[in-house]
């Protein structure tokens, strides 16, 4: 588990807004006709966008999925004149899952391989993500992070670390003394050194999130919510997406030049309406639970909405729905954090909220094993226009922004 004490600055208290509708076949957007689309709000998990423009002509892409990623990839392409982008979202409102059920860390990109995506565009997009949050006023902090080691086995590990993000250019370490440790974090406890990230920090996915979807709208983007991708088949003019109104149970059809998948939990189920059986995708779902912390004893300061969280853990379910926290996780974390803050009071911290990030495997996400996991980011071999998301769990938050401008390139290269 990677208990942890996150470090923000002082911010509103912000309600998180988590979906209850259990999964329903995908989780994606569709483009639909205007006279259709619910209202500007509605942010879909599907956007189709075509870069080859013919004059006189108006192409169109669908995003499926409005996560923070679906909607940062929407406000990218729908920049483009002579486009229609819209963007299809199942639920009635924009990140309702893996989107505001994480840490909101802004992630330094230490611990993945130096030339995998999730290095590039981690580092890319953590500082379009400070550019972009300094310059628009969503709260953020540079909070900077601390890896603390008791043991000589894991200060070699720690040593690793530091060693791998010296050599990535653009993800700063330093090693922090004894000194500076009790001066400026007197409860925590790290007998054999810390290693200082500092580049990580933590944002408010939310005010993000409507950032970029106001962003979306104002390039003339159209959201779709509640929509439901139930087909999708290649024809001539592009893809002919079918998708269903959880409004009213109405069927429409529509036909897309491009079409993105950043469909999240559905990205998989997306990737097999359309590919052949042999390019089939199976999703991997890692159940993460965080812990809240109620006393103030300690010399923590709170995340974005004012609270303190610890976690998240790991656990694998076979469900995307299955978002009820277990007290055994909880039993089970507590001597983690115990052992680097030990005067904390364990009658303090209780079970919070559960998050479920979406895999390609039951492999690690670490810069070493044959377990690791890139971020799947394509146009399909024998489908132009069709660009896959696939496996975009963590730093897909921090790496957003320069997924976004991946697939712009990738569509207009």
């Amino acid at each position: 588990m990677s208990s942890r004490a996150v470090l923000t600055s002082k911010a509103p208290q912000l309600r998180r807004c988590f979906s209850s509708t259990r999964g329903a076949n995908a989780d994606f957007t569709h483009a639909v006709s205007a006279r259709r689309l619910p209202c500007p709000r509605c942010v879909a998990r599907a956007v189709v966008q075509s870069p080859r423009i013919k004059t006189g002509s108006i192409d169109s892409t669908q995003v499926i999925g409005a996560g923070v990623v679906g909607l940062a990839v929407a406000r990218q392409l729908a920049v483009h004149e002579g486009t229609s982008t819209i963007l299809l979202e199942r639920h009635d409102a924009p990140g309702t899952e893996t989107s505001s059920r994480n840490s909101e860390v802004i992630h330094a990109g230490l611990y993945y391989p130096a030339t995998s995506l999730k290095t590039s565009l981690c580092i890319r997009g953590r500082n379009m993500l400070y550019e972009t949050c300094a310059k628009y006023g969503i709260p953020h902090r540079n909070t900077k992070k601390w890896i603390v080691a008791q043991t000589a086995a894991q200060w070699e590990a720690c040593l690793r670390v530091h060693k791998h993000a010296q050599a990535l250019g653009d993800a700063p370490t330093r090693l922090v003394g004894q000194d500076e440790a009790r001066r400026r974090e007197p409860d925590v406890k790290a007998d054999a050194g810390i290693v200082e990230s500092e580049t990580t920090g933590i944002v408010d996915s939310h005010s993000l999130m409507t950032y970029l979807q106001g962003e979306f709208e104002d390039r003339d983007g159209d959201c779709a919510f509640k929509t439901r991708v139930t087909d999708i088949q290649r024809v001539p003019d592009g893809y002919q997406i079918t998708a269903v109104s959880d409004e009213d149970g109405s069927e429409t059809s529509i036909t897309a030049e491009t079409l993105i998948n950043s469909a999240g939990h559905g990205a998989c189920a997306i990737n097999n309406l359309l590919l052949p059986p042999d390019r089939h995708r199976v999703p991997h779902y890692a159940k993460g639970t965080y812990f809240s912390y109620a006393a103030a004893a300690l010399h923590l300061r709170p995340d974005m909405g004012g609270r303190i969280r610890f976690g998240p853990d790991i656990e694998w379910v076979d469900d995307p729905s299955d978002l009820q926290p277990s007290p055994a996780r909880l039993e089970k974390a507590l001597p983690e954090i115990k052992a680097y803050l030990p005067g904390v009071d364990l009658s303090a911290i209780a079970l919070d909220y559960c998050g479920i990030r979406p895999k390609l495997g039951r492999g690690g996400a670490v810069n070493q094993g044959t377990g690791f996991q890139d971020f799947v980011i394509q146009e399909e071999e024998g489908f132009p226009g069709f660009v896959n998301l696939l496996g975009i769990e963590s730093p897909g938050l921090t790496s957003s922004l320069a997924i976004g401008e991946m697939v712009d390139g990738i569509l207009y290269r």
